[in-house]
């Protein structure tokens, strides 16, 4: 994936599972996470929210949206720029 492509979310559902959460991450936002890494953060925090489907995890799109715009941070115009200035 081009960081300089605007993503589409094509045929993505509203809701996913956590396979499909990790690889909607790294198709629409090339952050590559590991659906086991994903449950890792489900358990000690810092992970994208989710919703239980009976026992089973569910991940927002848009959710999953937020949290790889906050993984990635703000557009920085060089790699001396301070996160939050």
């Amino acid at each position: 994936m081009s960081y300089d492509s605007i993503p589409s979310t094509g045929n993505w559902p509203n809701r996913m599972r956590r396979r499909d959460a990790s690889q909607y991450l790294e198709e629409q936002h090339g952050i590559r996470l590991a659906h086991s890494t994903l449950a890792k953060l489900a358990v000690l925090g810092g992970g994208p929210p989710f919703r239980l489907d009976g026992r089973f995890p569910v991940y927002d799109r848009d959710a999953l949206d937020a949290f790889a715009s906050e993984r990635l941070g703000p557009l920085r115009r060089s790699t001396s720029d301070v996160q939050g200035r």
